[in-house]
């Protein structure tokens, strides 16, 4: 079977599977449930209602959850080309998972606790293997590069005890790894999509540092390379009044996005709102290949999707056990019209 037949039948089980994301309206019924337990009652009407039955106790709604979603990486696993494609969204808990192990070393050597209960099972690499190597310290079998930068922050941080620095050597390593899997694929709508992240997550970061007040040159070290923004734009933003900033990168797809991200009464709406749209921008730019039937980027398509509906549905769980106010959580939720 050729690549495109093999992405005509992937795509064909992908279109299958899409009866069983939640639309508008079953959205709507959850926002409308008086607390949490009637939201995961109404879940236990959907795709849902297996994880429902099998999981409960304390944070057992972030189980469900995650379990839902690592059912769905899984199965698209079992039947797309290119495993590739499906790392390019596992990655982040790979490198999350790798934070928490450090955290927790940095935790112990000062007279902590290990928090391997923050552990994600949604990361390509085995949580129980990730525990295994770097308990016995086998950095060597750690992948994404891993392998040397995991020792070398360690190594940073009982020079500096600055956590902060390991964490962001992690994250130049994560989007390095997302860049030389996309360029392995050769596919231009998938290449694109990456560029994409990698704009969307350095405006995210930059939003973050303004609001701490951070300068052009300390902002500079936490922007990623293979965006279509170029970093030294990005860090002089900075010192930029907000509303300058859809203007200065009036070239790129994020111009509309942060001038209508500019209309939110304050700053920490400013960032939801922005991270909302951003969110959103990455479905719409990864869904318009869903024309196509043979195209790699419907995997990143459903996969993305699936991740904004459990976004939203932590969401609102939260929101209901908080008893927080339904209108605020609906203008957050992510691509539910």
């Amino acid at each position: 079977m050729s690549r495109k037949e093999a992405y005509g039948y992937a795509v064909a089980r992908i279109r299958a599977m899409e009866h069983r994301l939640l639309d508008a309206a079953a959205f709507a019924r959850l926002l409308e449930a008086e607390d949490s337990a009637s939201v995961l009652k109404i879940l236990g009407e959907t795709s849902y209602a297996p994880m429902l039955t099998s999981l409960s106790g304390d944070g057992a709604f972030d189980k469900i959850l995650e379990a839902a979603l690592h059912e769905t990486y899984e199965e698209m696993a079992s039947f797309v080309p290119d495993k590739e494609l499906i790392d390019l969204l596992r990655l982040p808990y790979d490198f999350s998972n790798a934070k928490v192990m450090l955290k927790s070393l940095f935790s112990v050597r000062s007279g902590g606790k290990k928090r391997w209960d923050l552990l994600s099972s949604l990361a390509s690499y085995p949580v129980d293997k990730l525990i295994t190597d770097i308990e016995g310290e086998e950095y060597r079998l750690l992948p994404f590069g891993l392998s040397t930068l995991y020792p070398k922050c360690i190594a940073l941080w009982e020079q500096s005890r600055d956590a902060l620095e390991t964490e962001r050597l992690l994250d130049i390593q994560m989007f390095a790894e997302m860049r030389r899997i996309a360029e392995g694929l050769a596919v231009a709508e998938v290449t694109e999509w990456v560029r994409a992240r990698i704009d969307g997550e350095n405006l995210r970061t930059l939003l973050r540092l303004k609001r701490f007040g951070f300068d052009a040159a300390r902002a500079a070290a936490f922007m990623h390379d293979g965006g279509k923004i170029d970093k030294t734009i990005l860090s002089a933003m900075i010192a930029e009044p907000f509303e300058t900033w859809g203007r200065i990168v009036d070239f790129s797809d994020y111009s509309k996005l942060l001038v209508e991200s500019g209309a939110a009464a304050g700053f920490s709406e400013i960032i939801m709102d922005f991270e909302k749209k951003y969110d959103d921008f990455c479905l719409d730019l990864a869904a318009a290949s869903k024309y196509s039937p043979d195209s790699p980027c419907n995997v990143i398509a459903y996969l993305w999707s699936k991740e904004l509906e459990v976004k939203n549905i932590r969401m609102i769980l939260v929101s209901k056990s908080a008893s927080g106010e339904k209108e605020s959580v609906r203008r957050l939720l992510r691509h539910v019209s």
